[in-house]
């Protein structure tokens, strides 16, 4: 049976010597939002009251994690109305003729900028440590945080609010997309574009066109994703001699997704020019670190322009000249877990494509011990499995039979 932030709450408070009332006087929140969680009134909640409640209980936050995410993350059969109903719910709202939501108010006491920032740099961080049950469980209490800030707030910090909003949107949209919920990473990137356009803040709107371009390209929109990169590029270009980190890795992050599509519509020499570009700009910005680099995920860097020289390499089918590339790839701090894992993929792909199965295996069974949720989430894991083993001569290996186990070959 699939459990609940409020079962489990319900059953840590339980081991304790709290009443319900003293937990909420320990941890600074009201009595009713614990009921509410307990009998699963309410089924997410805000990360900061997440923290608060599991550090009143000296657990850590995860303790607090409901299963249904878990399920859902694992792709396990008829996960998703359980653990994607409270997603749904923070993207779609429902009003009723008067405005009102059909849902109890936000939990007492508006969040402030820094409270939304803290949130959304937590997520993200566990985004990228590849728990996604764990992200999926926080999402919706962060979305709901989000709006509750856009709605308190006024005058200059509408704006800011409105950038923040933004933010929580992107990442929905790219831990939906890891997911496969296209059609709902959609709608939380659409939301993402149009917090962005009323923050009136160009970075924060190039932040959110990159998710949007990695989605068309999951969706094979790629001659809308490279116009959208491009054209949002073109209207964040910066003078390289003065240009800040966080504007050079806005528009050179732009120019990646930009050549990830050309090359995906049969354009090699076009996505190697963008990249020849991309490359100018990141040898500018060099070691600089992007100061929002923490909530929007752009890993912008001399290396993340390399990976993709080698994603590219491997989609204009050119395997030797791939792993060639691999070769020289140079490790910095700035690359993303997720990015350096796609990276290994190409690795494994380009070792199947030229007969060398053992090492392709390697490469996976590496990534298996290192992200197993990740991986699983992965079809192009899938199908280099199946070419594996499609191709072998001999009986399938223990590895490879894991391995295909774990992303469904």
């Amino acid at each position: 049976m699939l459990t609940t932030i409020g079962d489990h709450l319900r059953k840590l408070r339980s081991e304790s010597t709290f009443t319900q009332e003293l937990l909420a006087e320990r941890a600074g929140v009201s009595v009713e939002t614990i009921r509410k969680l307990e009998q699963n009134e309410r089924t997410s909640a805000r990360m900061s009251t997440l923290n608060k409640l599991a550090t009143a209980l000296g657990v850590p936050t995860s303790a607090l994690m409901g299963s249904a995410a878990q399920a859902q993350a694992m792709r396990e059969p008829d996960a998703e109305p359980l653990g994607l109903v409270d997603v749904r719910r923070a993207l779609t709202p429902v009003a009723d003729l008067d405005g009102r939501s059909v849902i109890d108010e936000p939990e007492i006491g508006p969040p402030t900028a820094a409270d939304v920032r803290r949130s959304i740099r937590a997520a993200n961080t566990i985004y990228h440590a590849n728990d996604y049950a764990a992200a999926l469980t926080l999402i919706p209490g962060l979305l709901d945080e989000a709006r509750t800030f856009v709605a308190c707030a006024d005058g200059d910090e509408q704006l800011a609010a409105h950038a923040l909003a933004s933010r929580a949107h992107q990442l929905a949209g790219r831990l939906l997309i890891q997911l496969r919920r296209v059609d709902l990473a959609h709608v939380a990137l659409t939301v993402a574009l149009d917090h962005a356009r009323r923050s009136g803040d160009q970075m924060v709107g190039a932040a959110a066109v990159a998710p949007m371009c990695w989605l068309l390209l999951r969706q094979a929109r790629f001659g809308e994703a490279e116009v959208l990169a491009v054209r949002t590029a073109d209207q964040v270009e910066p003078k390289l001699s003065t240009a800040s980190p966080a504007e050079l890795a806005a528009w050179g992050f732009l120019l990646i997704k930009g050549a990830s599509a050309a090359v995906r519509d049969a354009r090699y020499d076009d996505a190697r020019d963008m990249l020849d570009l991309a490359a100018a700009g990141a040898h500018r910005l060099g070691d600089r670190p992007h100061p929002d680099a923490d909530i929007t995920g752009n890993d912008y860097s001399p290396e993340g322009v390399h990976l993709m020289r080698v994603e590219t390499a491997v989609i204009a089918g050119r395997p030797d000249e791939a792993l060639t590339l691999a070769q020289q790839v140079h490790r910095s701090p700035q690359v993303t877990p997720s990015s350096r894992q796609r990276h290994r993929l190409d690795v494994a792909h380009s070792y199947a494509q030229t007969g060398a199965y053992t090492e392709a295996t390697g490469v996976l069974m590496d990534l298996r011990d290192r992200a197993p949720a990740w991986l699983r989430q992965q079809r192009y894991a899938r199908d280099i499995v199946q070419s594996i083993a499609d191709r072998r001569r001999r009986a399938m290996t223990r590895e490879l039979a894991e391995l295909a186990s774990l992303v469904g070959a």
